[in-house]
This record gives C-alpha cells, structure tokens and sequence, in this order.
C-alpha cells in the first residue's frame, strides 16, 4: 500500500505507545513484521522550545524506516513549526497528529481527542502542518468524543479535505478510553467515506483479529498496540494470517527471553543504562507474561538497576524452566 508517496510493504503497524515505542521497542517489532512503525506522541510545543528530553523520543537511524513521527498540540502555528523539527531531527517518511489521545492531561488542554470536538480549528491544524512539510501527513482520531458525538467519518472527510495522506480510526469514542469493544462498523463507514487510506485500529488482541478487522471494516491495513507489548510476534503472526500460510512457531522461552534481553540492550546502548533498566523492569515483565511461575520474579524484575542483574535473572529463568 501507499500513504502518500511512502511505499509501505505490509498491512500490519505498530501503534504509537507513550513510553513504549521507542527506538528498540520499534527495531525489534520491525525485525518481527511490523510494517510502519510510530515514535511515542511528542509534544509539539516542547519540540519547539527544543526540550532536551523531547527532542531524544526522535531518536532514529537509517535502519528505522518507514517511521512516522507523532506530534500533539492545539495550536495550529506550533504545530506547524514542531513538525519542521520533527521531520529536520529525525529520518521520518511521515509526520503523524494525534488527535485521538484520550487521557485527562492531555485533552485537558484542548489536545487530542479534544480536537474532535473543533472541526474548524482541526482543519486549520492539519493544514498547516500539511503545508509545512513535503512528507505525506496522517491523522490518528476516535469513533468521537462520547456516544452523543460520533463524528468520525464526517472528521475524516475534513481530514482528507485538509490534504491529510491517510488517516487512523480507532473504534471507541474518548469517554470509553479503552473499555468495551471496539465499533469497527465506524472503521468500515469511514474507509467508505474517503479515497485516503483508512488504518483501523481497536481491540485487535490476535493474528486472527487482524485479519478479522481487515474483512469487516475494507481498511488498508490493522494497527496493534497493547497486544504486542512482550509479544513482537504478533506482527509475523498476523502477516502470516492475512496471506494465508501456516503461522509461525511460538517462540521459545529462550527467544522470548534472549529478545528481551536484546530489546533493552540496545535500549541501554542509546539511552545510557540507568534510564534503560529503569523503562527494563515494565518491558522484562510483559514479556514474562503468561510464562510459568513469572510471579516468582516479579519483585525482582522490579527492582533490576542494570544490565548484568537482567542477565544473570534471565539465565536463572532458563536454567529453572520446565521442559
């Protein structure tokens, strides 16, 4: 498929995750099958004003591509100038707007999901950001603000006036944040409401899932997001199940395990250690998940401060395994 002029050779992308979608937590999921990865939702006014902390979640290099870069904020000249940051810092094929996030902080100052209940100042956002950059510009927004403002397919329509390349739906209104189920019926009213690539995205917790989103809605493609938090492989197993062929093995308890240990080793390489193990100890037990007697481990996991501590737990975890 196409978003813009960026070829994307795939159907399946990683989600922008707050404090989760970071360079290694990205390579990794690219290396397994995800086809489009997102950095984590940055803020564009910190952007400008070149917020050291701010300007590291732009951490890329050439192996990272295609990346899009996720911006937020209300103002549609800052938003504008963050973009040109953005794209100027970073190796990004396209620029994101969050206008979907659904957290009290953030729409709390009129950001994301907020914006969907001001068509006329979302339009003048895209836009600007549209003529500020020569990359295609996408649109990740709601099913609506809550069930007496559903307004995603009109706010897609405004969108794809607006010069937006392609536009990301997820199927619950902001008041529901992630509770109930997902309306994929919304996805698929959308997709049918403009000629831009639609991405659906909502309550896909499977490979299976992934091509069931495809079917109902027509989207272009299937965005994860907490399912593949400690389980990358969803992204091999969902490609796999959209063209039909066997699924992969499960991986391993040592794959698992060595990927963990990879992931936050070329975190760490980027980062510096202290700030690598501190973000270690939620990544090391999301992929523990599910394993047996994971629980034992816990309090430890928890209190990992360096690389040479997660190792030597990772070869305790092999060595009591039960075959």
């Amino acid at each position: 498929m196409n978003i813009g002029d960026v070829k994307i050779n795939g159907r399946v992308f990683l989600a922008p995750m707050a404090g989760v979608t970071d360079f290694a937590f990205r390579a990794v999921c690219r290396e397994l099958g995800a086809s489009l990865t997102y950095t984590e939702m940055i803020s564009s006014r910190a952007l400008v004003y070149q917020d050291k902390k701010t300007c590291r979640l732009l951490d890329t290099d050439g192996r990272d591509f295609p990346l899009a870069v996720q911006i937020f904020g209300s103002d549609a000249e800052i938003m504008a100038e963050a973009a040109r940051k953005a794209v100027s810092l970073s190796n990004a094929a396209l620029l994101d707007i969050n206008m979907g996030c659904p957290t009290p902080k953030i729409v709390s100052n009129g950001d994301g999901c907020a914006l969907m209940r001001d068509t006329k100042l979302s339009e003048k956002i895209i836009r600007a950001v549209v003529s500020a950059v020569s990359i295609p510009v996408t649109v990740k927004i709601r099913k609506g603000w809550d069930e007496s403002h559903i307004n995603a397919v009109e706010f897609s329509k405004t969108a794809e006036a607006a010069g937006a390349a392609a536009i990301c739906v997820h199927g619950r209104t902001r008041t529901r944040m992630y509770s109930g189920r997902a309306d994929w019926d919304i996805i698929g009213q959308a997709v049918s409401a403009v000629k831009i690539p639609v991405v659906a995205n909502g309550d896909i917790k499977s490979a299976e899932d992934c091509v069931k989103i495809l079917e109902h809605t027509g989207a272009a493609a299937a965005m994860i997001g907490r399912a593949a938090l400690g389980n990358p492989w969803i992204f091999s197993e969902a490609n796999a199940a959209i063209s039909g062929i066997s699924p992969p093995a499960p991986p391993s308890l040592e794959v698992r395990l060595d990927t963990a240990a990879r992931q936050i080793g070329l975190s760490a390489g980027r980062k510096g250690e202290k700030l690598a193990m501190l973000e270690a100890r939620r990544h090391l037990a999301w992929y523990l998940k599910g394993i047996r007697n994971a629980g034992c481990y816990k309090d430890r996991v928890s209190h990992l401060s360096s690389l040479d501590e997660m190792y030597t737990l990772i070869d305790e975890i092999k060595s009591n395994r039960e075959d």
